[in-house]
């Protein structure tokens, strides 16, 4: 149950917060694809958006970056969200951050990277807090703050942001920028759970198997668990099948935790080698022959958020809580 688990369109280097960076990019994504305009389209939208059109320019943006409608143009995309930035557009304000951030289309620049992401930010670009957020708590372009990222951090989570509520959640539990607080980390890991947000899923799962912050019950652990490994989250397959190996929450079964750390190890885990090794012991040849082909039948499941970072740096996974 280890995340990075913090996740925006900042891809952060570092260990901490690396789910917000991906997160935000896969926003982002979902940006480029509402946008399919066809060539005709295009030299409409450069018409429209060399006499003005905001809303032109921002879709032309995309376009190019996405390579929608026209070849993939990084330079391109940057020089209408440039235009549409000077227009108001928060949406091309906070593309530009990110492109600043990434070195795409233009010279990466962590400054220029803050400078934008705070003026989408400032008009109420969720996003664009929470990046600003994680640029603030690596010290990216700005002096490191956590009280700053913790700030940029809630001004996201309020606004339904799931990276930014699960940071928020994160920094809650370990006391950076705000004052240590379980109750208020199981507050906003809640919220983004009930988004479905498989790393929050994965951490309240957690809170519930440790009994922090909340009652212990192994069976709000087996359903949280399950939700996220059902998403593809390698870390909760893991503990799913903990849960299955030792019967915690839901009936003892070697089939199904052998079939969930293979699932885990699939999805990237290595701790899945592992944990096979430990209850094939356990098993007969035909229940490693039965949970095998169990394996083999599953739909595979393309994890909707990174196995990778920190956000829940601050504990183990079950099977090591014991």
């Amino acid at each position: 149950m280890k995340w990075r688990g913090l996740l925006s369109f900042t891809l952060l280097m570092s260990a901490l917060f690396c789910a917000t960076a991906i997160l935000t990019k896969a926003q982002t994504r979902d940006a480029v694809n509402r946008v399919e305009p066809s060539l005709g389209d295009i030299t409409l939208l450069k018409q429209k958006a060399q006499n003005g059109d905001m809303n032109a320019a921002l879709r032309l943006g995309w376009s190019y970056l996405g390579g929608k409608g026209v070849p993939r143009d990084d330079q391109q995309a940057a020089k209408w969200f440039h235009l549409a930035a000077t227009k108001g557009s928060r949406d091309a304000e906070f593309a530009l951050g990110y492109l600043y951030e990434q070195g795409r289309g233009v010279e990466r620049d962590y400054r220029h990277a803050i400078q934008y992401y705070s003026a989408a930010a400032k008009q109420g670009h969720a996003s664009a807090a929470n990046n600003l957020g994680s640029m603030y708590a690596h010290g990216q372009g700005v002096r490191k703050d956590q009280k700053q990222a913790a700030h940029w951090y809630e001004a996201a989570a309020r606004q339904g942001d799931v990276t930014a509520q699960s940071n928020l959640a994160t920094l809650y539990f370990r006391g950076q920028g705000v004052p240590k607080d379980y109750s208020q980390a199981a507050v906003w890991f809640r919220a983004a759970a009930d988004q479905g947000f498989a790393p929050a899923q994965d951490d309240l799962a957690w809170m519930y198997y440790t009994g922090t912050a909340v009652g212990q019950d192994y069976k709000e652990a087996a359903k949280w668990t399950r939700l996220a490994a059902e998403q593809g989250y390698a870390r909760a397959q893991i503990d799913l099948g903990y849960l299955y190996e030792h019967g915690k929450g839901m009936p003892l079964d070697y089939v199904n935790a052998y079939v969930w750390y293979k699932m885990a190890l699939a999805g990237g885990d290595q701790r899945g080698r592992k944990t096979l090794k430990s209850v094939s012991r356990l098993m007969t040849g035909d229940q490693i022959r039965i949970a095998e082909e169990r394996a083999q039948r599953m739909p595979a499941l393309q994890p909707k958020a990174p196995s990778t970072g920190d956000s829940n740096a601050f504990r183990n996974s079950f099977s090591e809580e014991h």
